[in-house]
């Protein structure tokens, strides 16, 4: 089998009855007028109470309206104004305070609002980039009236022309858009104003800093219009780390700890996929790619990768294709399904003729038919239901399934003809002369071989049913055999010497029988020990509790030496005992005397 398979799997029957689905309908609403993308929705439990919620980064009507809206079940909860157009949206940890409430991220232009409780807690602001020197002595010079505003946007549009566009400032960028006749009265307004040169932010991550738990703390992964990386800490939000790209990101994911080892791929608008390792400050291209991305997502060791030309491409970590696959439909969004229940990962991709297909590997394991194109999509959590997919359609329709219990994505083996396991050769190594003659001789003496097997396997049976016969007669199993007195006996040496206390617990494990007439005696190397209880009398055992007796065990030799203490619990007047402990006793450490 290649290893860059290329597939177009619509044969399949995507049409399936209700009861045939996998997924249940839970809400709909085609009117829920919400206007976002994958990456400004989420699922969070807000409050600790295992109620999660959605977070939608409403984008409003483009221009004004803009909105954080929080949905509880199907009805919205809170909304919270933003100024800017969000480009996207994420819940993570910021400290270790119980109870454990996530902080909620929205990137919006230069800056990143972080919301603590649904309140607004903190605004980060990304740090100012160097004005161009040309730029900034041509506005120093018009503030000062040493050249006309019409030559300023001469020098201005020359700059640009050089290739600085990405360099200048919105100011210059704004000038050289408005008519001539409207350059005056702009200039005039904003000459006086300190120039300043701010970036926005194109896409947002999270990486946990040094634990992987699902409520760790995560710093903030972002990548900005200047072609930057920024690693956030979550607390006193400060630069951890900058790295930079050659070209601007647009799809960013992360995986790894910040404190031990991590790895950020990313998507450009230059076509190519990077990859950013801790401790470098320029990326790695690994990827090229034939047409510009429209979604990334990671699963495992594999690189998804959603193309404009219609197809989703898989690549390893080192940038091998694996494999294609052909669509019939533009993509419109991609996002990942990870059911942590099951341990089960697939890739999501809605199209524009309302198509969302979910891949596993490169082989659809269902398909979902939407009444329109989706434009937003999160699979996780909701309320109190584990695996609930959230669809946001270009209309502005609000969609909620919820993946029955009886879902079986695993037993649907679409590979064609014989398993891929069956192409891999095995690495069989070469037959030495030792191996040959080796073979020779076992051929040879097969039938002796099979004897002596015989023979050894009934003797090792035989010893261990001896040992175990010994073992009943002689009660030295933990727990008795005896079916009018069950018992079970454990022992514990405490102290470095040379005085111990050994502690030993006894337990009726009868259902309603109580036991009596009981002692414990010892039996040791008189030697070297000597006990202040050689003999304990143990009173009525009650079911189901465990009594404690305890005894000092002194070392009375200077040898350095130690032994084993045997426990034995019998009747009185019966030397036989129903159950027996052997203590390994440690070595005992040299009396000091100061």
């Amino acid at each position: 089998m290649s290893s860059q398979a290329e597939s177009s799997l619509d044969n399949r029957d995507d049409e399936e009855s209700p009861e045939k689905s996998p997924w249940l309908n839970a809400h709909q609403d085609p009117v829920a007028q919400l206007y976002t993308f994958s990456t400004s929705i989420s699922l969070a439990d807000l409050n600790a109470d295992s109620d999660h919620k959605l977070l939608v980064a409403d984008l409003g009507t483009g221009t004004f309206d803009m909105k954080l809206k929080v949905f509880k079940g199907t009805s919205l909860f809170m909304e919270s104004a933003i100024i800017d157009l969000p480009t996207a949206l994420v819940t993570f940890y910021m400290d270790t305070n119980d109870p454990r409430t996530p902080a909620v991220a929205v990137a919006s232009g230069p800056f990143i609002y972080v919301y603590k409780n649904l309140r607004p807690y903190f605004k980060f602001t990304l740090p100012p980039l160097e004005v161009n020197a040309v730029e900034q002595d041509l506005w120093n010079q018009a503030k000062e009236d040493k050249i006309d505003i019409h030559v300023l946007r001469e020098m201005l549009e020359s700059l640009k022309n050089e290739g600085s566009e990405g360099f200048l400032t919105v100011r210059s960028l704004k000038l050289l858009s408005l008519e001539p006749e409207e350059v005056e009265a702009f200039a005039s307004v904003h000459k006086h104003a300190p120039l300043k040169r701010q970036t926005v932010i194109t896409c947002m991550g999270t990486m946990k800093k040094s634990m992987a738990d699902d409520d760790a703390v995560s710093c903030l992964v972002i990548g900005t219009e200047s072609k930057d990386v920024f690693v956030l800490d979550p607390e006193a939000f400060t630069v951890l780390a900058r790295m930079n790209l050659p070209s601007v990101p647009v799809f960013i994911s992360v995986n790894g700890l910040f404190d031990v080892e991590f790895r950020i791929v990313v998507a450009c608008r230059d076509g190519k996929v990077y990859t950013l390792k801790r401790g470098n400050k320029m990326a790695k291209a690994c990827i090229e790619l034939g047409a510009q991305a429209v979604g990334l997502e990671r699963t495992g060791k594999s690189i998804i990768v959603g193309c404009m030309d219609n197809t989703l491409v898989c690549y390893s970590t080192k940038g091998k294709k694996l494999w294609t696959v052909y669509l019939p439909s533009s993509i419109t969004t991609m996002s990942l399904m990870d059911h942590k229940a099951r341990g089960f990962k697939a890739v999501m991709v809605a199209m524009k003729n309302g198509e969302v297909r979910i891949y596993k590997e490169k082989y659809v394991i269902n398909t979902i038919k939407m009444p329109e194109a989706v434009t937003a999509m999160k699979f996780g959590r909701f309320g109190r239901e584990e695996s609930a997919l959230i669809l946001i359609t270009k209309g502005g329709g609000l969609y909620v399934k919820i993946l029955k219990r009886t879902a079986n994505f695993e037993g649907k083996d679409l590979t064609p003809g014989p398993p891929q396991a069956q192409s891999i050769k095995l690495n069989v190594p070469k037959k030495t002369k030792l191996f040959v003659d080796q073979t020779l001789r076992e051929r040879d003496s097969a039938g002796s071989m099979h004897r002596m097997f015989q023979h050894d396997l009934y003797l090792m049976r035989l010893m261990a049913a001896r040992a175990y016969v010994s073992a009943l007669q002689k009660s030295l199993n933990p727990i008795s055999s005896s079916t009018t007195e069950p018992l079970k006996l454990s022992a514990q040496v405490q102290g470095i010497g040379p005085a111990f206390k050994l502690t030993v617990n006894l337990q009726n494990i009868s259902s309603s029988v109580p036991s009596t007439n009981l002692l414990i005696t010892f039996q040791f190397d008189d030697s070297l020990y000597a006990l202040s209880k050689p003999c304990i009398t143990v009173p009525l055992l009650v079911p189901g509790l465990m009594y404690t007796y305890e005894t000092l065990v002194e070392c009375i030799s200077d040898k350095g030496i130690s032994d084993s203490i045997k426990v034995f619990v019998l009747h009185q007047g019966n030397s036989i005992p129903v159950i027996t402990a052997v203590i390994n006793m440690p070595v005992s450490e040299a009396l000091v005397i100061v």
